[in-house]
């Protein structure tokens, strides 16, 4: 069966490559990066497939059972936009483009400096070499990397500037995981490639750990009225868990009204938030957004398209930096 699947992707990847990227590069002039486009091609299909699944499954239990009506469509709209943009790579392109180089020439002077990088999969030989032993200890290092950076988005002021886009949107669906300002994109992009550098992550587990990751977020932002139950809940973060993450005045404030902070920053567990006394359980299905946006609260905007929410991000930091949290 696996390998069923695995040579199926492989033919599409091949199909999609010779039929639609390779044509379009040369058209283009750009003959020069045909390696990179096949393996940028498998980021693509990888995309649309998960699209797919986010339509056709996360949509049939979204219309199951909801949290609340959609309303605002305009709102998911753009939501929408963001996906398309992260999951068929054009993050993944822009990096590639302007950031990759300067993080290989990082790399580069870190060797020459002596840095030694090493492979986690070699940490018990004859265990975590196998396959699914190693992919599932990659899974766990980086969803601790990535609470912490999720915590440090609600914890510095710059960081929150950026981040609080992604907890403006006051309509959750399966669309909302990647409403980020592309900025912040960068940022988290880079810091889970230089990880993957330092610890040994191939490729291959490097593309897998993404696609998981992306996957399940797609699930917990959905408008979707489930918990994992008692145990469940404190296995894998579920829709319930993470939307207290987005409730207005609990997901971004801690130790009173407009202090920074927040809970439930688990990305895939919840072990983090547990063993770091930032979990909250309440079975509750709160309004989500930032409590700014209030009118009682001076009804901060936000946007409502897409080129409008990433500047006013970019002003929010701008504030920040002058000193006008």
């Amino acid at each position: 069966m696996i390998d069923w699947i695995s040579n199926t992707y492989d033919l599409l990847q091949q199909l999609l490559y010779e039929s639609l990227i390779q044509p379009a590069l040369f058209a283009l002039g750009f003959g020069n990066l045909l390696e990179d486009a096949f393996d940028a091609t498998g980021w693509l299909l990888l995309g649309l497939l998960q699209v797919v699944v986010i339509v056709a499954v996360i949509g049939l239990l979204e219309r199951r059972w909801p949290v609340e009506p959609v309303t605002d469509r305009q709102a998911v709209r753009v939501d929408v936009i963001y996906t398309l943009i992260h999951r068929l790579g054009l993050v993944q392109l822009g990096l590639f483009l302007g950031v990759a180089p300067l993080w290989d020439a990082l790399a580069g002077q870190l060797r020459l400096w002596g840095v030694p990088t090493w492979q986690l999969d070699e940490l018990w030989p004859g265990v975590t070499d196998i396959g699914w032993v190693s992919l599932l200890l990659y899974l766990v290092v980086f969803d601790f990397v990535g609470y912490w950076l999720h915590r440090w988005q609600h914890q510095f002021h710059w960081w929150w500037a950026l981040h609080s886009l992604h907890h403006s949107q006051r309509q959750m669906t399966k669309w909302s995981d990647d409403r980020n300002h592309l900025l912040d994109d960068i940022l988290m992009a880079s810091a889970m490639a230089l990880l993957a550098r330092f610890i040994g992550v191939q490729p291959g587990q490097f593309v897998a750990i993404i696609v998981i990751s992306q996957l399940v977020q797609s699930l917990q932002h959905a408008n979707l009225r489930w918990s994992f139950g008692r145990i469940g809940e404190r296995l894998l973060v579920s829709p319930r868990f993470h939307r207290r993450h987005h409730s207005i005045g609990i997901g971004h404030e801690s130790a009173g009204r407009g202090t920074l902070g927040g809970y439930n920053f688990g990305v895939l567990f919840p072990w983090w938030d547990l063993l770091f006394r930032t979990a909250n359980f309440e079975p509750r299905f709160d309004a989500t957004g930032v409590r700014d946006q209030l009118p009682e609260e001076g009804a901060r905007d936000y946007g409502r398209g897409f080129w409008r929410q990433q500047w006013l991000g970019l002003k929010r930091l701008l504030g920040v930096a002058r000193g006008a949290v």
